[in-house]
């Protein structure tokens, strides 16, 4: 889809339709011409009003928020999607302080609004709305900085598109989208893109590496495992990050299998890895100024007769003996050896693990929240602040230690699942506390995005199934921590301080 600003004011924009905001249910602004129509549907301002005649489709959005203005674009255009129409105009709205993130947020909304998965469909719907032309004709009257609304336009379609990949693999079936089929779209991605450079490790590289962990976990498959390592080198030194994501691309849940209902959908269980690899994809193209790794554990829980079995002792990467209560708690065995793997050879200033990894993070938090977790309270709240901007959503999760007491092991250094029902995403996220060294326990998070990453209803601007979950806040973390550097600002990570300079090459940066 084309996203482009033109100069000229709305009514001198030859467009098919016409999108127009109605702000906080203000029915006396400029571009509403159709008060009877209003009258005669008993609209007041509230959700979505298609006027196929006019060919003009009204949205009520709350406010001129980021969240506001993303969510009202995908309605106003999913509304009319169907009509044989192929451009929309619409006028510009934005805060006056946030004219950038405003049009950030539009294309984000245009992009990510119209996304359809339709690839096993004998019939497809093709997607007409092929152009979005926002005149500078503005809801405030103010005209936006032109440098900086084109300049929010292009990072919100980098973002938005590189959320819609994630969403095409996630949704892709278990039979084709194996731990190999993983590693070669992150070889494709180094190939199409020149700044990010792929390693992988296929099984016999695992086991020279000993991560009995993650072998463990997927031995019972056809398809063998894979460690891949994708890394970006912006134009700073400021900062090195490293995102492990949890890959299992099917998920029965091993010798302790799933109900058959708890199974659907389980192709989503590579969401982690994925959202990581998406990551770092868009900000190679963003060209943000940090060192970028992602490290992705792919891997399929299988049953058979090789499957590893409760009761067994792993021995992990990092050497650390771990005790099998439970072969469904398999995804904190693959990040553990990923962990392991990434602190010893990439030794990042800040760690960042993402996964789909408790059903009890989504008994907690609903379906629509993430858990942030982590041992630094003012990392988590960092992250929780900056990544806002993306309009997904998190809740911030504290440990404690008598949570950790239920991990404990008669027989190994750990147990991979606790001994009661109550606190799993904690229990999780202290399970991976163990493989964490301690020169990274400050400078390490947990996402858990089990909740969101697949939801078999349309929210938001997110389609029924798989929603790219953690992409978006991951980029917009890192768009903000490079603008708090650029500002001259302290971020968490204190020993970083001495390596920031005031500002980062980044002249693009957005605020």
């Amino acid at each position: 889809m084309k996203i482009t600003l033109s100069e000229k004011k709305l009514s001198q924009i030859k467009a098919d339709y016409e999108l127009i905001f109605i702000v906080d249910k203000n029915l006396n602004n400029e571009f509403i011409k159709d008060q009877n129509e209003f009258s005669f549907y008993d609209y007041k301002g509230s959700g979505v009003l298609s006027l196929n005649e006019q060919k003009r489709v009204y949205v009520g959005i709350k406010d001129l928020s980021l969240s506001s203005l993303r969510d009202g674009v995908a309605s106003g255009l999913r509304a009319i999607s169907a009509f044989k129409i192929s451009s929309v105009k619409m006028a510009s709205y934005f805060r006056d302080d946030a004219d950038k993130m405003s049009f950030l947020a539009l294309s984000e909304g245009a992009i990510l609004g119209l996304y359809s998965y339709q690839k096993y469909k004998s019939e497809k719907k093709e997607q007409n709305i092929k152009e979005l032309i926002i005149s500078t004709q503005s809801y405030t009257k103010q005209k936006p900085k032109n440098k900086k609304a084109l300049l929010g336009l292009e990072y919100g379609t980098i973002i938005a598109q590189a959320t819609n990949t994630a969403r095409d693999m996630v949704n892709e079936t278990p039979q084709n989208y194996t731990p190999k089929r993983m590693a070669k779209d992150a070889m494709d991605l180094s190939e199409q893109i020149p700044s990010i450079k792929c390693e992988i490790l296929d099984e016999k590289e695992l086991q020279k590496q000993k991560m009995g962990a993650l072998l463990a976990v997927g031995q019972a498959s056809p398809n063998p495992p894979r460690l891949i390592h994708l890394s970006y080198k912006g134009a700073s030194n400021a900062l090195k990050i490293v995102i492990v994501g949890k890959g299992v691309t099917y998920d029965t849940g091993g010798l302790s299998l799933k109900p058959s209902d708890y199974m659907l959908t389980m192709k989503a269980d590579k969401s982690g890895a994925i959202a990581a690899l998406n990551a770092i994809r868009a900000a190679a193209l963003l060209k943000l100024p940090f060192e970028i790794h992602a490290v992705l554990g792919a891997v399929e829980n299988a049953i058979g007769s090789k499957a590893y079995k409760p009761d067994d002792v792993l021995i992990s990467h990092s050497k650390l003996s771990i005790e099998i209560k439970n072969t469904d708690a398999e995804g904190r065995l693959v990040l553990a050896d990923a962990l392991s793997w990434a602190q010893e050879n990439i030794k990042p200033d800040l760690i960042i693990d993402i996964a789909t990894l408790t059903g009890a993070c989504v008994v907690g938090l609903g379906e629509y929240t993430s858990g942030i977790l982590g041992n630094n309270y003012d990392l988590q709240s960092e992250f929780y602040k900056l990544s806002k901007a993306s309009g997904e959503f998190f809740s911030i999760l504290e440990f404690n230690e008598h949570l950790r007491e239920l991990l404990k092991s008669d027989i190994a250094d750990i147990s991979n699942a606790a001994n009661t029902r109550y606190g799993g995403s904690l229990t999780a996220g202290l399970f991976l506390d163990k493989f964490i060294k301690d020169e990274y326990k400050d400078r390490w998070l947990h996402l858990d995005i089990a909740g969101p990453a697949y939801v078999n209803k349309a929210w938001g601007v997110n389609p029924s199934g798989a929603s790219g979950a953690g992409v978006r806040a991951l980029v917009h973390y890192f768009l903000g921590l490079d603008n708090l550097i650029q500002d001259g600002k302290d971020i968490v990570i204190s020993p970083l301080k001495q390596k920031i300079a005031k500002k980062s090459p980044n002249k693009k940066a957005i605020k």
